[in-house]
């Protein structure tokens, strides 16, 4: 079924934190969604698009309309992915990495001050942040978007920041720390491509940087969230060291 947006907010809401991607794609009306319903109420739902983001019970049930778009990327909660995997994996091509146990952090008490220089990127940052996110997206997903597609890349970047979804502290030209919003709802900021310039790594920066961004988005949501890859020690210890507590765990399968 193709649900409504009524519907798709009733089910966001009874877990803001997991579903933070689903009902800000569905708030702005990016890619669709297919939907399973019980008595009209959805238990299951699956977002569409470069990426298939399932969520609830019996997510196997979306295996033909996945498949039929050819997403890059399956990935949410860990088991939705896993049920939905499961039923569509004789159809799409075989995995290049698959990453179980990705754990989301949260927080929801706002953390001591960093005193840092963060503030909202500006049109004029983004030949210094385009870069830096390119960097960063290929880090996290073993593929350079200036190569795959460089306008598309390029348009997105710039996007983040006219819309107020991008933060940046630099000193003379070097990204002490920036990071973007990929989701943002009245109760949650999923944060990604958290990001420090590697010749100012080990300087604290990271973890100042942290503080004061979910400081400043915690003035306005109840809770700011992001997930990591399961090896990356560093990132979990500086997230666990600014008050962020493991929430629950998400796969990601990368076709």
């Amino acid at each position: 079924m193709h649900p409504t947006l009524e519907q798709i907010l009733r089910f966001c809401a009874e877990d803001p934190i997991e579903r933070v991607f689903l009902e800000d794609a569905a708030r702005r009306g990016v890619g669709r969604f297919v939907g399973l319903a019980e008595v009209d109420e959805l238990v299951a739902l699956c977002h569409v698009g470069v990426n298939a983001v399932p969520s609830g019970e019996e997510c196997g049930t979306f295996a033909r309309e996945v498949a039929r778009a050819g997403p890059r990327m399956l990935i949410g909660e860990a088991r939705a992915v896993s049920e939905l995997w499961a039923h569509a994996r004789a159809r799409l091509p075989e995995p290049r990495e698959d990453r179980p146990g990705q754990p989301v952090f949260v927080i929801h008490e706002v953390p001591d001050n960093g005193d840092t220089g963060l503030r909202p990127a500006r049109h004029d940052d983004f030949e210094l942040l385009l870069p830096a996110c390119a960097a960063a997206h290929e880090q996290e997903l073993g593929v350079d978007p200036m190569r795959r597609d460089a306008e598309g890349f390029r348009w997105r970047t710039r996007a983040q920041i006219e819309e107020g979804r991008s933060w940046l502290w630099e000193e003379g030209g070097t990204i002490l720390f920036k990071a973007e919003a990929s989701a943002w709802t009245r109760s949650a900021v999923q944060l990604q491509q958290v990001w420090v310039d590697p010749p100012a790594r080990r300087g604290g920066y990271g973890g100042r940087g942290l503080r004061d961004l979910c400081r400043r988005l915690l003035e306005s949501v109840p809770a700011v969230c992001l997930f990591v890859r399961a090896e990356n020690v560093p990132a979990i210890r500086l997230y666990e060291s600014i008050g962020m507590e493991h929430a629950l765990d998400y796969r990601s399968i990368l076709l």
